[in-house]
């Protein structure tokens, strides 16, 4: 939960969600008595990418040392060994994002590190293993933390490094909006926008593995071609253009393949309101993005003639509303490792980085057309 992070190596902060801050304050467990131990063998300090005030990433992230605080009994310390940037991140640091750290905060809500060191009442991790969030706000652009036991989750470590720092989130994200919306069986068919996005990687690859076609949409580029032919590579069915959805060559299309029954949108406003068109009777589509920043309309004639559902997702919330029993997150991290070990699901495109280097880091995620994912390699 987010208000036991007190122990990371901010020292003392929460992170609150403000609809939820009452329910998560009575949900909160307290911690264990700190140990009188100390971690020998580790840094008394890590490198973090800190922020002390919300705006422009550029501007107010900054790399600082940062001290650790002492083991409690409960708790692991860690060693981050890579951690990406998503949208998410760069919302928080602006300030927009629906969940806002105490300040000052160390940028991040994804990654994967190593167990260094272990309380002496934990039970549950050994070191040597790898752990990732089990929610947001932990703060994982450093090098090392101090953290609850109860907050991270086991990740085997025979996965590739890059596929388990970005697991938690975009293929969660995927994995949940193609089981709980619709039930889709082999054959069946889904459209999306953001295709080239981390979700819209990870929708191709879950969904191919089951069986099911995909209908994705993607800006206009120069690149056009290239990165049709990638995303075909990973599985995808259609890849077309958003400027494609209004025109005839649709009814082509769905020549080959049915209707779909799911949309998924991760960029709002007209690309939505194209996706709502081609849903079948009774189909679904759920958003879980507003890249445009437009406001997502949907016509009237889709909701009284086709009985559209229109729905939202967010991967935070489904975490929390999950979180007194972990077995529906453990399980679906087991079978999102397994398609990762048959080769069926991979990272996203990648460019690895250093702490050092976050400012170039934080200004390519920040660019249109984004074609790899920044990961910070501690």
């Amino acid at each position: 939960m987010w208000l036991s992070f007190h122990t990371v190596c901010l020292g003392s902060r929460t992170v609150s969600r403000r609809s939820v801050a009452a329910a998560l304050l009575k949900c909160s467990k307290h911690r264990e008595n700190v140990s009188l131990f100390s971690h020998s063998a580790a840094a008394q300090t890590c490198k973090a990418l800190q922020f002390r005030n919300y705006g422009d990433p550029s501007k107010v992230v900054q790399l600082e040392d940062v001290d650790l605080p002492p083991i409690g009994e409960k708790d692991v310390l860690v060693k981050m060994l890579a951690a990406p940037i998503n949208p998410a991140d760069i919302n928080m640091i602006q300030g927009t994002y629906a969940i806002l750290p105490d300040l000052p905060a160390v940028g991040g809500n994804e990654g994967v590190a190593q167990v260094v060191e272990v309380g002496r009442n934990v039970t549950s991790l050994k070191t040597g293993d790898w752990v990732i969030p089990k929610d947001s706000g932990l703060g994982t652009w450093r090098t090392e933390a101090v953290l609850a036991e109860g907050d991270v989750i086991l990740l085997p470590n025979d996965i590739p490094l890059l596929s388990a720092a970005t697991l938690g989130v975009n293929p969660c994200t995927a994995f949940r909006m193609l089981s709980d919306f619709e039930e889709l069986k082999p054959g069946d068919s889904v459209i999306q926008n953001a295709a080239n996005s981390g979700v819209g990687q990870a929708v191709i690859q879950i969904a191919a593995a089951r069986g099911i076609n995909t209908i994705n949409v993607v800006r206009d580029r120069p690149e056009f071609t290239q990165l049709s032919d990638r995303l075909k590579a990973i599985g995808g069915t259609h890849v077309i253009k958003e400027e494609a959805l209004r025109r005839p060559e649709m009814r082509e299309l769905f020549k080959t393949c049915p209707k779909p029954k799911l949309a998924l949108n991760g960029v709002g406003g007209q690309s939505a309101t194209e996706l709502l068109r081609h849903l079948q009777l009774g189909g679904s589509m759920v958003t879980y993005g507003g890249m445009a920043k437009k406001p997502v309309t949907v016509p009237v004639s889709a909701l009284i003639f086709k009985d559209v559902k229109v729905r939202g997702f967010w991967v935070t919330q489904w975490k929390i509303d999950h979180s007194s029993d972990g077995r529906a997150f453990r399980a679906m991290l087991d079978e999102l490792c397994q398609l990762i070990r048959q080769g069926k699901l991979t990272a996203p495109a990648c460019t690895e980085v250093s702490l050092q280097d976050f400012n170039k880091a934080l200004d390519a995620a920040m660019q249109p057309f984004i074609s790899a994912k920044q990961v910070f390699i501690m």
